[in-house]
């Protein structure tokens, strides 16, 4: 008896039709494309040349919006968000640096991760050199690499070339200064390191003067600070910088990026690296004569403000924005003036803007500068604050033109931003260039301003007439100016018109595009003019209800929303807009009946015309449906309440009855002829009276024939009623033991189901090929947050509890379900907060496929409130899923269910016919020659008569390849990319004055090798510059020594050094007689040999 017994349970617990029924090979849940702006955006790029604006997110994936309505979709292995997001332009790469510090290179033309560069460093900074393959990586030790990238096969490879913070974090300062500073007694050659200056006890003079006059490449001291108190002390910050020595921000300089580079510390300190040399050139960011400040300000934002790197504007964590000065690149002619600027340090900024951050205490988060031909730059800033402030972006007018008061212009945000890009609509063919001015919001939402009319009205700012102010648009999905509250896809159409893919190419362009930047004026124009065969002959028809009380129609044959039909009118006398939200949608193309239902209760049925169904041949404008309503689409309008918002809907397909279930949990049964009331019945809940779900079958009970309307509300009870009377069939009703919310119901093999009969091969006589008329195979599924259950119709009817399956979800909480059908099965989707995806088989509910849909973060809708997200599917398991008014998955759940045009050409975002030569690219920005007199001119005395150097035309390919050959050669051999400490070379030996023999030119003393590669003609100049600075010393201090009162009153430059320093004022120290004298006497045996190798240069040509 036992063994029969359990024979008898597992034959029970075996799948019905598991045989022939759903099989996981079956199933393949995925996600076709995606449409609208991701979720959790937080950095932008662009592609200047190609026009594709890239967003990266916060869970690893990047949106591309390309050109003609394109869009792409790429997820990254790990889902972390990006730090850094940079184009290579024009080639098709984009490249992502990962908060776990991964560099992704990705072919945006295959849409494919290429490749991935893992570094062993934490990257602060990242910049790529563009038209090129190689980028500079900054890390929080201070050092900086060059990586290159290799396209075959897609690789990256570490360059040999370097800069390593102890290099790169140099102070370069005057000799005179360093004597002064630091006594006769040190040491100042090509490696000298200087203890830091408060290790020294003030008024402490060494009893033995020694120096020791380095010859260094540039003939300077070199003052190598290897820990951040030496910056403090040199800087005057008594405070040390936490991590002071990361590299911020990487900048190669404008009409210069093969020669230079600025770099930029957090502690302030920007220097300007010559990468053929391998040095620094120039150092400022610093304040050397400022007075003791306990401030900390830290660097966090940087850009170029001049179209020739001139000037370099950085932004601090305490609200400080400052420009700095930095020298450009010139001709050979004009290099030796230049030079005076080089290796020298300029410690005050160039100009202050007082734009109110440091007040609020609010940091500069990012800054951006917009060149506009020398009129009308901008500098755009953006605080980054928590909190909601006027001040958060502001753009003012900076350039050469600009006068001392300060231009601006304050951007009212709606919340605080992360990000912001200035993006382009210009090209060749057409002269109208459609600048706009995007912004990702913390919320992830994106903002657009017309560039444009923020320029315009920056330069009519001081005119009599008065600017409009740029309006704000909110980037959203297109001709929706409401949220969606419901809606419907019917996928499953006979009738639908089979055309070619090419006709759908002219749709795709004539819909206004996504970004505002790539509208055109004739759009709306064109749009308009869009005729279609009627609703039934589209493939895909979307149909949308709004918070507003419109609906609309949608084609998504293709994948973008090509709007069909609106409808708005409330009534055949009334056109206007409702303004209550829609709550329920259901549309019988057969039928031809649209019935929708409100928050206020009301239900309206609309009748469409025969035509408008597509039986006829007609055509519907967009534009008629739009100005003149729906009379010319919808025959009649019927109206008729209920008590309670409207959240079922379901049509007797026999009798064209409707029933209407409410959120106060009344079921109403509705003549559609009338319309008129039938009757209305109020459900005894429990605990929750909404009713969510209400199905009308026929089944024999008894012996009899009979019409149940089975009912399912909030709190997962069920029930049946006689759906002809209203009348409950059962006494009691059937729950679970711990309800949850019920999110979905449906009967398994009847008729409501499939529309014809019954879906499963348990309602199926095998035998006779007929469908078994018995109410016992008749199943009830429901769905809630929790778990889902099969009941039999038959107990339900009877109020018999007995569940036939059950599964619990314990991972996480359910938000939505459905059930889709093939030809001959049927299975469950289901839908989880997190975006996971699981797909079960009927009716044993046994799990067939699980995905998760990165960015698919769903929420479960409160009571009496509107969900911010809408999902609806059609029959064949085609999933729609619109989260707020940002974004839309298109999703798929069987396997060859391909129903989607032109999906390849649409997310095209990359165009080969733009790529150009290398050679095309290479020019730079159009400078003007002379400064005019404004803020940069009028701050700075001696800014008044400088004039812009003359730049220096850089040929691009000889440049990459001079950079080639540069980088990868070990600028610095025993650095091996690990601390911050330099080795010398065991073989470097250190060179000072007194060892170079000048005596006879042909002998080598032992141990120079190194001056043999000195170019003597070079090396002059070097010994008359650094002579002419001796001699101005020697002035200066036989000029103090004669006015010692004067000296007491106010302290000359030595002084103030020394005094700033803790050391003792004195006059002029021997050491600088040693070291002229010195000097002098080797500039008289370099003559002698110049003088020679003339002689002897001039008699081997006369020799010829």
């Amino acid at each position: 008896m036992f063994v029969k017994k359990l024979v008898e349970k597992a034959s029970k617990k075996q799948p019905v039709g598991s045989s022939d029924g759903l099989k996981s090979q079956d199933v393949d849940p995925r996600l076709v494309f995606h449409y609208g702006i991701p979720g959790g955006s937080i950095l932008f790029a662009y592609d200047s040349v190609q026009k594709i604006l890239a967003i990266a997110t916060r869970d690893g994936r990047i949106k591309l919006f390309g050109k003609d309505n394109t869009q792409a979709l790429l997820e990254s292995n790990g889902t972390v968000p990006s730090k850094f997001l940079q184009f290579i332009e024009n080639q098709g790469i984009l490249l992502n640096v990962t908060a776990e510090n991964h560099i992704e290179v990705w072919d945006i033309d295959k849409k494919l991760l290429s490749y991935m560069h893992i570094s062993q460093e934490e990257i602060t900074s990242f910049m790529v050199l563009q038209r090129s393959f190689f980028m500079y990586l900054g890390d929080s030790l201070g050092n900086i690499s060059v990586l290159k990238l290799e396209q075959e096969p897609c690789h990256m490879m570490q360059m040999k070339y370097t800069i390593p913070s102890t290099a790169s974090r140099v102070i370069r300062t005057s000799l005179f200064e360093c004597m002064i500073l630091f006594g006769p007694n040190v040491t100042m050659g090509p490696q000298t390191s200087i203890a830091p200056l408060h290790s020294r006890n003030p008024g402490q003079i060494p009893s033995q003067p020694s120096v020791t006059a380095g010859i260094a490449a540039t003939f300077l001291p070199i003052l190598k600070v290897n820990t951040a108190p030496a910056i403090n002390g040199i800087t005057g910050n008594p405070t040390e910088v936490a991590g002071g020595t990361t590299v911020m921000h990487i900048l190669p300089q404008p009409t210069a990026e093969s020669k230079r580079v600025l770099i930029i510390f957090r502690d302030g300190l920007i220097v300007l690296w010559d990468i053929q040399e391998s040095k620094v050139i120039f150092k400022t960011g610093v304040n050397m004569l400022q007075p003791l400040s306990h401030e900390t300000k830290t660097v966090i934002s940087a850009c170029w403000a001049c179209p020739f790197g001139g000037k370099v504007v950085v932004g601090y964590n305490n609200g400080e924005v400052l420009i700095w000065n930095v020298p450009p690149i010139t001709n050979p002619s004009n290099r030796a003036a230049a030079d005076k600027e080089l290796y020298s340090s300029h410690n005050a900024p160039m100009y202050k803007l007082n734009l109110g951050y440091k007040l609020e205490k609010i940091p500069i988060a990012s800054l951006k500068w917009a060149y506009a031909d020398g009129k009308a730059s901008r500098l755009y800033v953006m605080g980054g604050c928590d909190i909601q402030s006027a001040n958060l972006l502001q753009v003012i007018l900076l350039n050469e033109q600009t006068e001392s008061r300060t231009i601006k212009l304050g951007v009212h945000l709606p919340e605080p931003c992360v990000d912001m890009v200035i993006i382009s609509s210009s090209n060749e063919q057409s002269k109208h260039s459609q600048d706009s001015f995007l912004l990702l919001g913390k919320s992830g939402c994106m903002y657009a301003y017309d560039d444009c009319v923020i320029e315009k009205y920056l330069l009519q700012y001081q005119s009599k007439s008065s600017p409009s102010l740029p309006k704000e648009i909110m980037v959203k999905l297109p001709f929706s100016d409401s949220s969606i509250t419901i809606a419907e896809f019917i996928t499953d159409n006979p009738d639908s018109l089979n055309s070619p893919d090419k006709d759908f190419i002219p749709l795709a362009k004539s819909i206004p595009p996504f970004l505002p930047s790539e509208a055109k004026p004739n759009d709306e124009t064109r749009l308009n003019s869009t005729t279609f065969g009627g609703l039934a002959k589209i493939k895909n028809l979307y149909i949308t209800g709004h918070s507003n009380g419109a609906i609309y129609f949608w084609d998504l044959s293709c994948p973008f929303l090509l709007p069909i039909l609106s409808v708005k009118q409330q009534s055949e006398d009334d056109l206007s807009l409702s303004g209550i939200a829609l709550t329920a949608l259901y549309f019988d193309r057969d039928s031809h009946y649209l019935i929708s239902g409100d928050q206020s209760g009301m239900v309206r049925i609309f009748k469409f015309k025969t035509e408008a169904s597509g039986t006829a041949t007609s055509f519907i404008s967009l534009q008629g449906s739009t100005k003149k309503g729906s009379n010319h689409v919808v025959q009649s309008i019927k109206l008729i309440k209920v008590n309670g918002s409207v959240l079922s809907i379901n049509i007797s397909r026999g009798s064209r009855h409707l029933a209407i279930g409410s959120d106060r949990g009344y079921v109403s049964l509705i003549d559609m002829e009338g319309p008129s009331l039938l009757y209305q019945k109020r459900i005894g809940s429990e605990l929750s009276t909404g009713v969510i779900s209400v199905r009308f079958e026929t089944c024999i009970l008894h012996g009899f024939e009979k019409n149940v309307l089975a009912v399912a509300t909030k709190d997962s009870s069920v029930l049946a009623l006689d759906s002809d009377t209203g009348n409950t069939l059962s006494t009691s009703m059937i729950h679970p033991k711990k309800p949850s919310k019920a999110l979905f119901m449906q009967i398994l093999g009847g008729h409501d189901a499939f529309g014809k009969g019954s879906y499963t091969s348990e309602n199926i006589d095998l035998k006779k090929g007929n469908y078994v008329e018995d109410s016992k195979q008749l199943l009830l599924l429901l769905c809630s947050e929790k778990a889902a259950y099969v009941y039999s119709l038959s107990h339900v009817i009877q109020g018999i509890k007995k569940v036939h399956y059950k599964k619990k979800f314990n991972s996480c909480c359910c938000c939505w379900a459905s059930t889709f059908y093939t030809p001959s099965d049927a299975g469950l989707v289901l839908v989880f907060t997190n975006g996971k995806i699981e797909i079960r088989s009927l009716p044993e509910l046994s799990l067939l496929k699980e995905t998760s849909i990165r960015g698919l973060a769903l929420s479960t809708s409160k009571s009496n409130s509107l969900s911010n997200s809408s999902i609806c599917s059609s029959r064949d398991g085609e999933l729609i899923v619109v989260n707020g008014d940002q974004e839309m998955f298109a999703l798929s759940i069987l396997l060859q269910n391909e129903i989607y045009r032109l999906l390849d050409s649409a997310s095209h975002v990359y165009r080969k016919d733009l790529v150009v030569s290398q050679e095309g690219l290479i020019s730079g920005p159009l400078v003007h020659k002379e400064r005019k007199k404004g803020i940069f001119s009028s701050v700075i005395k001696s800014s008044k008569t400088k004039h812009v150097p003359d730049m220096e035309a850089e040929d691009a390919k000889e440049s990459i390849e001079e950079l080639s050959s540069i980088f990868s050669v070990a600028n610095f051999p025993s650095y091996a990319g690990k601390g911050d400490n330099l080795e010398t070379d065991e073989e470097e030996v250190e060179l000072d004055i007194d060892d170079i023999d000048l005596e006879d030119p042909g002998e080598k003393a032992k141990g120079q090798n190194m001056m043999a590669a000195l170019n003597k003609q070079k090396l002059t100049s070097k010994f008359q510059a650094l002579k002419g600075k001796l001699k101005q010393v020697k002035f200066k201090n036989e000029k103090s020594s004669t006015k010692e009162e004067q000296q007491d009153e106010k302290a000359g430059a030595v002084d103030q050094i020394k005094k700033k320093y803790g050391f003792p004022t004195s006059g002029e120290s021997s050491v600088f007689k040693m070291a002229e004298s010195k000097l002098n006497e080797n500039l008289r045996k370099l003559q002698a040999v110049i003088d020679d190798g003339a002689r002897v240069k001039k008699k081997r040509a006369g020799c010829y």
